[in-house]
């Protein structure tokens, strides 16, 4: 699952009333186990994310225990077959595509070109047929 512009307007606001402590995120046992959103009561938080409290336990509840827990049991389940020696080359591509997107973003031009082999760098492109 990707996250959109809404899921990340929402993580924003949410860092700032988790910061505030007007928000805590707690793991709830009872059943299954999943994070839930505490103190979100009263027309401050429907007015902090825009929607209602019904939608912010929603989103909350899609961010955190479908998206969020649902990429560490991936990770988990595939660090239990291979290992854990790729991790720090996943980690260090996921770093790079958040940077191309941050500049994407800001409008930097940039280019992407194409991976050419020692080989086929030193022949000539005009090559006759």
């Amino acid at each position: 699952m990707k996250l959109t512009n809404k899921d990340k307007a929402f993580l924003e606001r949410l860092k700032t009333l988790l910061i505030n402590k007007e928000l805590v995120i707690e793991l709830k046992i009872e059943g299954l186990k999943r994070l839930v959103l505490r103190k979100n009561y009263g027309d401050k938080v429907e007015r902090a994310f825009r929607m209602t409290r019904q939608g912010v336990r929603w989103r909350f509840h899609r961010l955190f225990n479908e998206i969020y827990v649902s990429c560490y049991e991936a990770i988990y389940w595939i660090e239990s077959q291979f290992g854990t020696q790729l991790r720090s080359k996943a980690m260090e591509i996921a770093r790079e595509r958040v940077e191309l997107r941050k500049r994407a973003q800001k409008g930097d031009i940039f280019t992407v070109s194409r991976r050419e082999t020692g080989r086929l760098a030193t022949q000539p492109r005009d090559r006759k047929l």
